[in-house]
């Protein structure tokens, strides 16, 4: 069954942010739905010493002391990077705040917008390419497989997806199947269903 923007609204809480807890760093992240169901990502652009040099991510950044808050920073992210203007979309909600499994004092914070129609992107130098996936393939499974991954001296199995020539997985991938398991019940990570391509 195909999911609408307003079965996005119905699964996710509004975001109503408590107060910061100022002894970890924040940041927030944008997801974005598009007319035809899409999901937009961008891929980051290759920095030495950035952690997410070149993945598939959100838009989205650090939280800065001028921001209206969490979501305002998603917003503003949004605009530095993309040229996007979400001060007028379609607000769908937000998702729990999570941190990265690698310890970092982080803690982000994912808000998603619907857009009713096509935006003109204008990618900063942060950003190196834009790709986008049907919501519908993603809670399908297609292309979703597993991965390799070492970390602390630890060899790891992780999930993935393909898609438009990119890879999606770590963070930006745990909220993406949180958002799916809102959205269908069947499950996180290494637990969701593979399609026939996956």
């Amino acid at each position: 069954m195909p999911f609408t923007a307003d079965d996005v609204r119905r699964v996710l809480g509004e975001g109503a942010a408590p107060p910061l807890d100022n002894t970890v760093k924040h940041a927030s992240i944008a997801a974005l739905l598009l007319p035809n169901r899409d999901l937009l990502f961008i891929r980051r652009a290759e920095h030495p010493g950035d952690p997410w040099s070149g993945h598939v991510a959100f838009p989205g950044g650090r939280l800065e002391a001028h921001d209206d808050g969490p979501r305002g920073a998603a917003i503003r992210e949004t605009a530095e990077e993309i040229g996007l203007d979400l001060t007028t979309a379609n607000y769908l909600g937000a998702l729990p705040p999570l941190r990265p499994i690698s310890g970092m004092s982080l803690l982000v914070h994912p808000f998603a917008w619907a857009l009713d129609v096509e935006p003109d992107l204008h990618l900063n130098a942060e950003v190196q390419s834009v790709h986008r996936t049907s919501i519908d393939a993603l809670v399908e499974g297609h292309e979703r497989g597993e991965m390799p991954f070492s970390w602390a001296g630890q060899e790891l199995v992780l999930p993935r997806v393909d898609f438009d020539g990119v890879r999606l997985w770590g963070m930006t991938l745990r909220v993406v199947d949180e958002l799916l398991h809102r959205l269908d019940g069947r499950g996180l990570g290494l637990e969701r269903p593979r399609g026939k391509r996956g």
